[in-house]
C-alpha cells in the first residue's frame, strides 16, 4: 500500500513524539515544516519512511532539518542518533538485511567524509539509496534533483 507524502512526514513526527517528550518539543510547528523528500524518490517506495527518517537524522547532525528544530548541539546529536536508529529499524522490518547493512555503511562513510572535510556525501547517498533492493532505476533527472536538494540542506 502506497503512503501519501503527507502521511510519510506525519509518521516520522508522530513516532518521534511518542518516543520522547524531548523529541515532541523539538518538532517544528506544521506551518514551518519543509516536507520535501530528498533521496527516497530514488528507491522503492517501501523504503521511503525509513530513508527519510534516517536522512532527517543526518540533517540534524550536518545540515538543516526539515521537521525538527533543536537549539542545542546535544539535543541535535541525540535526536539525530534516535532518527538513524529508528529509520534503520523501519528498514529492518521490511526483512532486507542487506539494505540495513548498506545504510549503516553509508552513515559510517558520510561521518568519515564530514570529519575529514571531504566532499561526496550526496553522491554516496544517491548511489546507496538507488542500489537498495537490487538497484531501482532512477532517472538522471531524479538523481540530479536529489543532489541539488541535498546541497541546499547540508552545511
Amino acid at each position: 500500500m502506497a503512503a501519501s507524502a503527507s502521511s510519510l512526514w506525519e509518521t516520522i513526527a508522530v513516532e518521534a513524539g511518542r518516543e520522547s517528550e524531548l523529541w515532541a518539543a523539538a518538532l517544528r510547528p506544521e506551518s514551518e515544516r519543509e516536507e520535501q523528500a530528498v533521496f527516497s524518490p530514488l528507491a522503492e517506495e517501501r523504503f521511503a519512511v525509513g530513508l527519510e527518517t534516517i536522512y532527517e537524522g543526518y540533517l540534524l547532525h550536518y545540515g538543516k532539518p526539515r521537521l525538527f528544530r533543536a537549539d542545542d548541539r546535544d539535543t541535535r546529536i541525540l535526536l539525530g542518533d534516535y532518527l538513524y536508529a529508528h529509520g534503520l529499524v523501519r528498514v529492518a522490518s521490511l526483512g532486507d538485511v542487506e539494505a540495513v547493512g548498506a545504510l549503516a555503511e553509508l552513515l559510517s562513510l558520510c561521518a568519515h567524509l564530514r570529519a575529514e572535510g571531504l566532499p561526496g556525501d550526496g553522491e554516496a547517498w544517491a548511489a546507496t539509496v538507488a542500489a537498495l533492493d537490487g538497484g531501482a532505476e532512477a532517472s538522471d533527472e531524479a538523481r540530479g534533483r536529489a543532489l541539488a536538494l541535498h546541497a541546499e540542506r547540508v552545511e
